[in-house]
């Protein structure tokens, strides 16, 4: 049997990353736009953390905030 397309030999299948879509982070209140989520302090504004159940990570640059 041959190889398909996209198929290398010994390794894994690249992994298909879950996206999220932009209009879900913001939220329209009185004309103006709101962030949902809590940016990073390290690496500003443009860069939301990911709410887990015990922590807020940032996918870039790795820093932590435990929650309580």
């Amino acid at each position: 049997m041959g190889k398909k397309s996209g198929e290398r030999k010994g390794k894994k299948a690249p992994r298909k990353r879950n996206r999220v879509k932009k209009s879900s982070l913001y939220e329209a209140k009185e004309g103006r736009l709101e962030r949902k989520r809590t940016p990073c302090p390290k690496c500003g504004a443009g860069v939301f953390m990911a709410e887990h159940e015990n922590r807020m990570s940032c996918g870039k640059c790795g820093y932590t905030k435990w929650k309580k």
